[in-house]
C-alpha cells in the first residue's frame, strides 16, 4: 500500500483501442422505446423530482460538511500560531543559552505538526465538493441500475451514464495495492484516489463504502479507459460514472468494489 492510499488519493492503451476492447468484452443494454401513456408521463416526472431533491440535499450536505471543516481549520490555525510563537521564543532562548537544543527541537516539531494539520484540513475542504458529488452520482446511478434487474457475475453493462462490472469473485479493499502499482507504472503518477474506504461523506449519506474506493478519473479518458480494462481483466468489480449534477458539480469517477448500498 502506498503512503497516499489513505488520502485518496509501461505503455498504456490509447482511448480508441480501449473502447474497442470494451466493445468486445461487454454486454450493452439499450432501453426499448415504448409508446408513452398518461401513466408513463406521470412516472417520467418522478426522476426529475428525485433529482431535484438530490440537488437540494447535496447543497445542504455540502454546506454542513464544509462549515464543519472551516471551524476545524480556524482551531488548527489558532493552534499553529501559538506553536509558532513558542518556537520563535525557544529560538531566542536557545541563542541566549537558556534552553537546550532538544527543547528547541521539540517546539519546532510542534509548530511543524500544527501546520501539517492545517494542510490536511485545507485538502479536505478542496476535495469536499468532488466527494459529495461522487456520492450523489452513485446514489442516482444505483436507481438506474436497479431498473435493469440482477446482473450476472462477469457481465459488463454499459449505458450512456455509467458502466457496471460485477467482477468474477470477491474483492477486498486490502487488495488495492496491485491497482495502484499498475497505474503508477503506466502513467508515472499516483492513482488519484478521492476516497479510500468509508469517508465522512458516505457516513452522512448512510452509504456502506467500507470495502471500496473512488478514483477521480473520467471513465471516457485515456487513463480511465486503461484502468477499466485492467480491472475487467483482473475480474475486479467496478462502477464507472460518466454523469454530473447539472448546475452543481461534476462527479465522473470510477468506483472500485461492489456498489455502495444505503444502510
Amino acid at each position: 500500500m502506498t503512503t497516499n492510499a489513505h488520502q485518496r488519493s509501461s505503455v498504456f492503451a490509447p482511448a480508441t483501442l480501449a473502447l474497442l476492447l470494451l466493445a468486445n468484452l461487454s454486454v450493452v443494454v439499450y432501453p426499448q422505446k415504448k409508446k408513452t401513456s398518461p401513466r408513463a408521463k406521470s412516472a417520467q416526472t418522478e426522476p426529475a423530482t428525485e433529482l431535484s431533491k438530490l440537488r437540494d440535499q447535496y447543497i445542504k450536505t455540502s454546506k454542513e460538511y464544509k462549515a464543519s471543516l472551516q471551524k476545524l481549520l480556524v482551531l488548527y490555525q489558532a493552534g499553529a500560531r501559538t506553536a509558532e510563537q513558542r518556537r520563535d521564543q525557544s529560538k531566542k532562548l536557545l541563542a541566549e543559552g537558556l534552553i537546550s537544543q532538544h527543547d528547541f527541537e521539540q517546539s519546532e516539531r510542534a509548530a511543524t505538526d500544527a501546520n501539517l494539520k492545517i494542510s490536511g484540513v485545507q485538502q479536505q475542504i478542496a476535495t469536499a465538493d468532488t466527494q459529495i458529488a461522487q456520492a450523489v452520482v452513485e446514489v442516482e446511478g444505483e436507481k438506474q441500475i436497479a431498473k435493469l434487474g440482477p446482473i450476472r457475475k462477469g457481465v459488463l453493462v454499459r449505458t450512456t451514464s455509467f458502466i457496471r462490472y460485477n467482477g468474477l469473485g470477491r474483492w477486498l479493499l486490502s487488495q488495492a495495492g496491485p491497482i495502484e502499482l499498475f497505474f503508477q507504472q503506466t502513467f508515472k503518477r499516483p492513482l488519484p484516489i478521492a476516497v479510500f474506504g468509508q469517508g465522512a461523506i458516505h457516513n452522512q449519506w448512510r452509504l456502506d463504502h467500507h470495502n471500496a474506493m473512488d478514483i477521480s478519473l473520467n471513465p471516457d479518458g485515456a487513463e480511465g479507459q486503461a484502468l477499466i480494462i485492467f480491472l475487467q481483466n483482473k475480474g475486479i468489480p467496478f462502477s464507472a460514472f460518466r454523469t454530473a449534477i447539472p448546475g452543481v458539480a461534476t462527479g465522473p469517477h470510477i468506483h472500485i468494489g461492489l456498489p455502495s448500498h444505503r444502510y
